[in-house]
């Protein structure tokens, strides 16, 4: 009754579809394969000797899978719930919601619930995982229901939050990109007035309630809180409460944000448009035929894609702010160096893989190259959906043109994300903190990442017509790439002098998300050349992961930059010499 129909026609349309079983099985699947590669990496082939190591490692894999599903839930709930909504404004359909007697209350309930149905259902489908750990011993029911009820309550939080935004912007990038800055900015927020407040014990525990990991620890360890329960029900009562404040808030604005003042264009402002501000039909125009008008006209580049990319307001008039935001995670990051240096000794590496500088620096990358991927894929699904991109096809724009274009203005729209990490770096080896050797590599190892993310980007937009499908599948990519990175890490610092005989479990990890690349990347038109860089791509970054644990420089270098490098240009060249194929407009000749 709260969500409407919406809502009530998600739930009846959802079962129907092959993908939601798929997506219940392979979550299930993925868990426990995670589950196995753990227990190789504690046991190896040797039997457990007694209770208390089984129910050790029932301990471990509930901490693992704990922590895990709470990243994906962060992750994907935003996305979710911003991108239903965005899909509608590209569409030009949110209006005609609007148009019809729904209540504020039912629209927006409606698409937030419809958005996170997919999330909820994973949620329930993971509990039977749980049970089956409890057996092992090391964990008790209510701690399973604690990890559950908060990862419940992070989703409705992250994803009010998500459809806040969504309502409230225009464009479906900006709509990403703060939705996810959003996220970010709160949790170091949250830990920098936990660490101004630190001599109040009050102000910074009622601080530590909108935090969902602190609250995640405490159900791992819950004799670490004198509360015990009660500190896991505060932290859930208040995301809970966050969520509603950020629903209330969107009911009341909903008809002030909706529909926007872009929507009612009227004749006399057409030239104004056509002189390059966001209209995308505007460039083969500009280049097709002259406009007269009284406004001064601008030269256009001889690429008439990237000059609307980067001289026109094409994503919006707030771009501003996303960067601004992206310098203020910039200034968390600084100030978290400064609290380190001064409490932590040289040396101590955290989680026993990385130094507190390099912490810093992998966090923002990773920030910016996830805004990265998520300016290009939205830079293609724009088009697509507000109907421009078939306008664009029959001018005399050739593939070069088009995807070069779009890979620049993708590129030189988020530059602040590869500007401050590398000034940071510089500063660093400025200082000696780091050789200068080493310096060159994360340079040109960042670079090269970055074309390889804005590539993942264009590529995905290519090859899934549904926007919403697109996204989710460039910007899961990139997660879950990240994901395994680090759970690899955290497995091999487990497994230590036994890694070798450990290592065909991490064989069967990478396998897994060789064949999850595997199906991104050839989703629409596979190739050899795509095939062999998803089964090449999980396997050379498992060796790059290894050699760095083992403080390996120029090997590590060497094989990202090829394996990677070999990935985009196999995204890339089809892109640009067989465009058609590429949309699905055209097939190859198979005789």
């Amino acid at each position: 009754m709260l969500a409407g129909p919406i809502f009530s026609r998600e739930i009846q349309i959802t079962p129907r579809q092959v993908k939601h079983f798929v997506t219940r099985a392979g979550y299930v699947a993925g868990l426990f394969v995670l589950m196995y590669t753990a227990g190789q990496a504690t046991f190896g082939w040797q039997q457990a000797r007694n209770i208390g190591e089984i129910a050790r490692f029932g301990g471990l894999l509930f901490q693992i899978l704990s922590i895990v599903q709470l990243a994906l839930v962060l992750f994907f709930a935003p996305l979710f719930a911003a991108g239903r909504v965005a899909q509608e404004k590209d569409r030009q359909t949110l209006i005609l919601l609007l148009m019809t007697d729904l209540r504020d209350r039912e629209l927006v309930f409606g698409k937030l619930l419809a958005s996170l149905l997919p999330v909820g259902v994973l949620l329930l489908a993971s509990a039977p995982v749980f049970a089956m750990v409890s057996m092992l011993g090391g964990i008790t029911a209510g701690q399973i229901a604690g990890s559950l009820a908060i990862c419940g309550a992070t989703a409705l939080a992250a994803g009010s939050w998500g459809t806040l935004v969504a309502f409230w912007r225009e464009k479906t990038f900006q709509t990403l990109a703060i939705s996810s800055l959003g996220i970010v900015l709160l949790l170091g927020a949250v830990e920098a007035l936990m660490a101004l407040t630190s001599g109040m014990p009050g102000v910074a525990r009622g601080v530590s309630l909108f935090e969902p990991f602190r609250a995640m620890l405490l159900v791992i360890d819950p004799l670490s809180s004198p509360s015990g329960v009660l500190s896991v029900v505060g932290h859930v009562a208040a995301l809970l409460g966050l969520a509603g404040v950020l629903n209330a808030i969107t009911v009341l604005r909903l008809r002030v944000w909706n529909p926007s003042r872009a929507g009612f264009e009227t004749a006399t402002t057409k030239p104004q448009a056509l002189s390059g501000e966001s209209d995308s039909a505007a460039v083969p125009a500009l280049r097709a035929t002259p406009t007269i008008s009284s406004q001064p006209t601008r030269a256009i580049w001889s690429n008439p894609i990237i000059w609307r990319e980067i001289r026109t307001r094409a994503y919006g008039r707030r771009m501003v702010f996303i960067k601004l935001a992206y310098l203020v995670l910039c200034a968390f990051a600084v100030a978290y160096l400064i609290n380190v240096h001064e409490s932590v000794r040289a040396g101590d590496l955290i989680l026993g893989m990385i130094s507190p500088h390099g912490f810093a620096f992998v966090g923002l990358t990773l920030v910016g190259l996830m805004l990265i991927n998520a300016q290009t894929v939205t830079s293609l699904t724009t088009e697509r959906d507000g109907r421009t991109l078939e306008l664009l096809l029959v001018t005399d724009i050739s593939a070069k043109e088009f995807v070069f274009g779009k890979l620049g203005g993708a590129l030189y729209n988020t530059k602040e994300t590869l500007i401050f990490p590398l000034v940071g770096v510089t500063i660093l080896a400025v200082r000696g903190v780091i050789p200068w050797e080493n310096y060159v590599y994360l340079v040109l190892g960042l670079l090269l990442l970055a074309g390889f993310a804005a590539m993942l980007g264009l590529h995905a937009g290519l090859s899934f017509d549904n926007s919403r499908a697109a996204i989710a599948n460039s910007l899961g990519t990139m997660f879950f790439l990240f994901l395994g990175v680090f759970l690899c890490m955290l497995l091999i610092v487990e497994a230590r002098s036994s890694f070798l005989l450990q290592l065909p479990s991490f064989l069967v990890f990478v396998l897994g998300g060789s064949l999850g690349l595997w199906a991104s990347l050839t989703h629409k038109n596979p190739s050899p050349a795509l095939t062999m860089s998803a089964l090449l791509l999980p396997f050379f970054t498992f060796y790059a992961i290894t050699g760095f644990l083992l403080n390996d420089t120029l090997g590590i270098w060497a094989v990202v930059s090829a394996t990677y490098g070999f990935t985009t240009l196999a995204m890339l060249i089809p892109a640009v010499s067989e465009f058609d194929v590429a949309l699905g407009r055209t097939t190859l000749d198979k005789g």
